[in-house]
């Protein structure tokens, strides 16, 4: 069994009052990292699975005295898929108030529904987590560096994905049945799209840009759609787990650009899935954009399970010098090049170390980016 980072942090949450919300990707392993931290209790529990009929339905309209036969004696109460149940929020709300010496960990493979009925209800009463495909620090820790390190270039290819890691030699049609039912799903299903279509034909372009900047406007000519509906999509994709949006840093320079912005995959392998590209890294023009897509995923994935907490950017001016990734936390810049050459050498623009001078600039290679990532 691989340990999850995240499995350590909710466990220091478990003898406190407050709700533990676990979001996520679907198939990224929140089931299994529930029944792992269940088995490490010496308590009984309750599951509730939101994807039973029964259990939606019997939670429909909760009352806390409605919960209170449901709840019994226990003292542990699981929420699977809890997106899937409807008033979710208030249902948790009534037995984190009125039932007593009562713990709720709450799961959900989307943001659409769970964030909204959770978040408002919940105010001040939650712990929200993040689960992400594996990582590259949970897998050295399963199997060792050197191991995990030998694996890379066929990471960057398949990603991280539990299922992709324990079906080695199956990873295409893994990846493709990922990519064919569980990509769309919660989108279609909590949000009225029109033309499924076009989101597949903005999704594909995304991905075919990954690593630049994206312009609304090109996107609007490429899928046939409205720039506020090319907008909206976007939004859609993020709170679904599929993309997340990097925005430009600037502060001082007139120069620098302001409102520009950059998305990437949360997996590898799922964004070459949706590109249907399953070539090897020496075969591929695009593994600048694959190593950028890596690192920053890998890097986002070492902060949140170590708890640090900064802004995230990139940099550049209207005349094209640029920055790959920018951290900025306790008043201090931190700069990135992600390099896939291990020959390259450190070279920022000059303007920027000019403008910053109390930055730290760092070049990420396949040489050194362990550093970075674990």
């Amino acid at each position: 069994m691989i340990q999850r980072k995240l499995n350590d942090l909710i466990r220091k949450r478990l003898n406190d009052k407050k709700v533990i919300v676990v979001l996520g990707p679907r198939q990224s392993g929140k089931t299994t990292l529930l029944k792992q931290l269940v088995k490490q209790q010496d308590k009984d529990y309750l599951w509730w699975n939101g994807d039973e009929t029964d259990i939606r339905e019997k939670l429909k309209k909760p009352t806390s005295t409605l919960l209170r036969s449901l709840i019994g004696n226990y003292k542990l109460i699981i929420i699977d898929e809890a997106q899937r149940i409807e008033n979710i929020g208030l249902c948790i709300k009534l037995i984190y108030d009125n039932i007593e010496n009562v713990k709720v960990i709450a799961s959900g493979s989307s943001a659409f529904e769970l964030a909204n009925k959770i978040n408002e209800p919940l105010t001040g009463r939650k712990w929200e987590y993040f689960l992400h495909p594996l990582s590259y620090g949970e897998m050295t820790d399963h199997h060792g560096t050197t191991d995990e390190k030998r694996l890379l270039e066929h990471r960057m290819v398949y990603g991280y994905y539990p299922e992709v890691i324990n079906n080695p030699g199956d990873e295409k049609a893994v990846l493709q049945q990922l990519s064919d039912s569980y990509l769309y799903k919660d989108i279609l299903m909590w949000e009225k799209i029109q033309k499924p279509d076009k989101l597949e034909t903005l999704v594909q372009a995304l991905a075919f840009q990954l690593g630049n900047q994206v312009s609304y406007n090109e996107l609007s000519n490429i899928t046939g759609l409205d720039k506020e509906t090319v907008e909206r999509y976007i939004m859609l994709l993020e709170r679904a787990f599929v993309v997340f949006r990097l925005r430009t840093f600037s502060r001082n320079l007139r120069t620098e650009l302001k409102r520009s912005r950059k998305i990437y995959f949360y997996d590898n392998g799922l964004r070459n899935a949706v590109i249907r590209n399953f070539n090897p890294v020496n075969l591929r023009n695009d593994t600048g954009a694959l190593w950028e897509n890596f690192l920053v995923n890998e890097r986002m994935k070492y902060l949140e399970y170590n708890q640090v907490f900064t802004n995230r950017y990139f940099w550049r001016t209207h005349d094209r010098k640029e920055i790959d990734y920018i951290e900025e936390r306790d008043g201090k810049l931190f700069a990135a090049e992600f390099k896939w050459n291990k020959k390259a050498k450190l070279k920022f623009p000059k303007i920027f170390a000019a403008t910053y001078p109390e930055s730290e600039m760092l070049l990420i290679t396949p040489d050194n980016f362990e550093n970075f990532v674990v």
